[in-house]
């Protein structure tokens, strides 16, 4: 049985075996079901899905971040945020957790798509087609005391800038005080 793993958006990927020029394997997740296909996944490894709903096979992290708060920047999105819930993700890093939400209108894209025939949710349109950028983080500043700092995208240039805007404090606290700010024009205004 190959090793197989759907994303977000109901793709199915199959895991590939090549070479590379020395020799060792190079893995890889392809949507065609034929080829070199993999029946497990390799000790050490894990599957990873990215915000693009991008499949790859990687090195298992190691993250100083918690299960439990992952799941209560999940809780305290559910509870804050104005945002649907399809229009966030979080993802756990070695030293934080980001949250990314839906890039521009898709929400409102994907209602008027439910509108107009599409039998599909609009939350299922917007998780397809829908792009997700990271906005804001909670970074890990002292581990045995769990204290976090906030931090929003800065969009004045490129690359990818962050933007102290709040902390030393419980994660908790954090997320109380920032995500209602989450898809509002008040987001803009924190620093």
């Amino acid at each position: 049985m190959p090793v197989t793993h759907t994303n977000r958006k109901g793709d199915t990927y199959y895991l590939h075996v090549g070479r590379t020029r020395t020799g060792k394997p190079r893995y890889t997740f392809s949507k065609k079901a034929e080829g070199n296909l993999v029946s497990e996944i390799p000790d050490g490894y894990e599957i990873y899905e990215n915000p693009h709903a991008q499949v790859f096979l990687r090195k298992r992290q190691r993250s100083r971040i918690r299960d439990e708060e992952v799941a209560a920047c999940r809780d305290g999105l559910a509870r804050w945020c104005s945002l649907p819930s399809h229009a966030c993700i979080v993802e756990r890093r070695k030293d934080s957790i980001e949250v990314f939400t839906l890039d521009g209108n898709m929400t409102a894209v994907a209602a008027l798509l439910g509108r107009v025939g599409r039998k599909e949710r609009p939350e299922d349109v917007a998780r397809r087609y829908g792009t997700y950028r990271p906005m804001m983080r909670f970074v890990l500043v002292d581990e045995s005391a769990r204290a976090f700092v906030a931090e929003r995208r800065c969009f004045l240039g490129s690359g990818e800038d962050w933007l102290f805007i709040g902390g030393l404090d419980t994660l908790d606290a954090l997320l109380e005080a920032f995500v209602p700010h989450l898809g509002q024009d008040s987001f803009y205004e924190l620093l």
